[in-house]
């Protein structure tokens, strides 16, 4: 019996001991899960929400789950209306992206992030049904529009040590940030930060742009000196630009503008202390005790207007009317996610402006609505052409450019020619909620799965070619940009001409071109992206046309698995019609020299880099006399 109570007591206090280490062991576990800093050895283990959450809320507390969890928090079924339906044609098709992920950088990073955005998207939509029901949806959609400007003009309103101005919804090309200051202090030195919104699980923002002005120098130089970089929390700061740069030839340009102004470090002679001989003014002026000054655009209590641009390459910063610098966009570190301006260091600020900012027009306003709206389209209604429109999420103002211009030529209207933006998700909610009710308003928009990377355009490629012969059946594709004006009736004219209906490929054909290999460059392609010399013959992204089969091919191999994902869209569909070409398909290269890459010429057939005016100007030209002339600058 004595045995018996013994071996009970060492079993009992076994298993004690075995519970308190397993609760031991569950504390840690929990613990490092809901660090920031936890990296899970599986790249698709990611960051997930309880419950929605806003980009720009609090931290959000991490738990990893499956790749199937992330796929179905997009693609599970919601009680959607017939119009809002209409905008996620392509939507469940483009399921199979989790299963590339291999294929496109950040395709992981972009996928996660589009469930954070899409899963506060839809909280908020069903908080609209709910308000709508209660009579109150029409004054919180007029709160949520993104404005058009944002200003601090009164010196009293800025504190000593920072200042923060939010950018409500990004900014986009034509965008600026102008900022009127006096560097202060024993330094001067002061700082201005572009930055995103917070990510999921992490604690500080990326920063897009770091512009660091050190008026007496640091590690590097003891002369002033301007510094700009980037930084992310995978990433760290990357590869810095210095102005003036202690390696001049390597000054590149952006936007056609150098990286740093040669004058900066310069010597001035307009500010040369010189002597008059004996005083006199009536003598000859003599160049004793010449102390040159370098020039350099900030200087300690001097006030300065300086201004941030948006371009298309990158962004430029002008001081006083003059321009000093330029910085090329970095990958993932796109302009329109920039969600905050802030200003830190010895500077006394006076005013803040934002101006250009990306802003949706108030529907109450619109006079012509019916006509803007997107002419319906049964499943499998045959086409002419299907053409589809690359678009992000916060540019408002170049889609309703495009509705009232060129989408109103009689065969778009009609219903021979069909035209859709492609449009990922944003980072920041009241862009989606805006782009959300444009899509229900004008049924013209297809959403895609995942947040707006230019690395990953590739995929709205595919989604064009989905469209295109899946929701649609559809003669000839066509893919264009938002900044592009195309002129639809002569692109149907020259398919015609053509009279080629399969293994067809018609635009700015370039036969003869070569990957880029600089780092630096935007178009940047390593040994590892593409080790060949020089790439199959592909047309121009601004608008190039495929056939039928060709599109259908390319969305067969996508389901397959086998679609060769490359991250130059236009560069990607010369490689896959070059495989297809191995295969055995013909292939007629059909080249359009009036299609117009880097502007607009007269006669055009597609003209690029047209800002909203230039498109109205193009089309109004167009109905005064028929003739494809270009409006030139404004």
């Amino acid at each position: 019996m004595k045995r018996w109570y013994g071996a009970v007591v060492v079993a009992s206090l076994f298993m004690l001991l075995i519970l308190w280490y397993g609760m031991i062991r569950s504390s840690t576990v929990d613990s490092s899960l809901s660090s920031p800093y936890f990296n899970a050895t599986n790249p698709l283990e990611w960051l997930h929400m309880d419950e929605p959450l806003s980009a720009q809320n609090s931290p959000i507390v991490p738990q990893v789950i499956s790749t199937d969890k992330v796929v179905s928090s997009l693609f599970s079924w919601r009680n959607f209306t017939s119009e809002e339906n209409c905008s996620l044609q392509t939507w469940n098709h483009l399921n199979h992206i989790i299963d590339h992920v291999g294929s496109l950088p950040n395709t992981i990073e972009a996928t996660k992030e589009a469930a954070v955005a899409w899963s506060s998207l839809m909280a908020s939509v069903e908080k609209e049904r709910v308000d709508h029901a209660n009579g109150s949806s029409h004054r919180q959609i007029k709160e949520k529009q993104c404005p058009h400007f944002l200003n601090k003009m009164n010196a009293t309103e800025f504190g000593n040590s920072e200042f923060k101005l939010q950018i409500t919804c990004g900014l986009i090309q034509g965008s600026s940030i102008t900022i009127i200051g006096v560097p202060t202090g024993l330094l001067g030195n002061f700082r201005i930060d572009l930055t995103g919104a917070p990510l999921p699980g992490e604690p500080d923002p990326p920063i897009i742009l770091h512009y660091n002005v050190r008026l007496h120098g640091d590690k590097v130089t003891e002369e002033p000196v301007i510094v700009q970089n980037t930084w992310t929390i995978a990433n760290d700061w990357g590869d810095e630009k210095r102005c003036p740069s202690p390696v001049p030839e390597n000054n590149k340009k952006v936007d056609g503008l150098d990286q740093c102004n040669d004058m900066v470090g310069k010597d001035d002679h307009r500010f040369s202390v010189s002597r008059y001989n004996n005083g006199s003014r009536k003598s000859s002026f003599i160049k004793e005790g010449y102390k040159p000054r370098k020039y350099f655009p900030f200087k300690q209590g001097n006030l300065f207007v300086g201004t941030f641009r948006v371009g298309a390459e990158g962004i430029q910063m002008t001081v006083d009317g003059k321009h000093i610098t330029s910085f090329g966009y970095r990958e993932t570190l796109e302009p329109w996610f920039v969600s905050q301006v802030r200003i830190t260091g010895d500077m006394k600020l006076m005013s803040v402006l934002a101006s250009g900012l990306p802003s949706s027009e108030n529907l109450d306003h619109i006079v012509d609505l019916a006509s803007l709206k997107a002419t319906p389209l049964p499943y499998h209604k045959s086409l002419d052409l299907f053409i589809g429109v690359f678009s992000t999420a916060n540019n408002f103002k170049r889609r309703m450019a495009v509705r009232r211009t060129w989408m109103q030529y009689p065969a778009a209207r009609k219903g021979a020619v069909a035209v859709r933006f492609f449009v990922g998700l944003h980072k920041n909610q009241m862009v989606n909620e805006e782009l959300w009710n444009e899509a229900r308003t004008y049924g013209d928009i297809q959403l895609i799965p995942f947040v707006d990377y230019y690395s990953l355009i590739t995929w709205k490629t595919v989604a064009i070619c989905i469209y295109g012969t899946q929701v649609v059946s559809a003669k000839y594709v066509m893919k264009t940009d938002d900044d592009a004006f195309v002129r639809v009736d002569e692109v149907l004219a020259s398919l015609s001409r053509i009279n080629v209906t399969t293994g067809l490929l018609y635009g700015l054909i370039n036969l003869d071109s070569r990957p880029h290999r600089n780092p630096d460059s935007k178009w940047f392609i390593s040994l590892e992206e593409w080790a060949e010399e020089t790439y199959p013959p592909w047309a121009h992204g601004p608008g190039y046309v495929v056939s039928n089969d060709i599109a259908k091919e390319v969305y067969g191999r996508y389901k397959k698995g086998n679609l060769k994902m490359f991250k130059l869209e236009d560069v990607a569909m010369g490689i896959w019609i070059a495989e297809m070409r191995k295969l055995g398909r013909r292939i007629k290269y059909e080249k359009e020299g009036r299609i117009y890459n880097e502007g607009c010429k007269d006669g055009y057939v597609v003209a690029h880099y047209q800002g909203p005016r230039e498109m109205l100007c193009l089309w109004q030209k167009l109905q005064e006399g028929n003739r494809a002339f270009c409006c030139g600058e404004f």
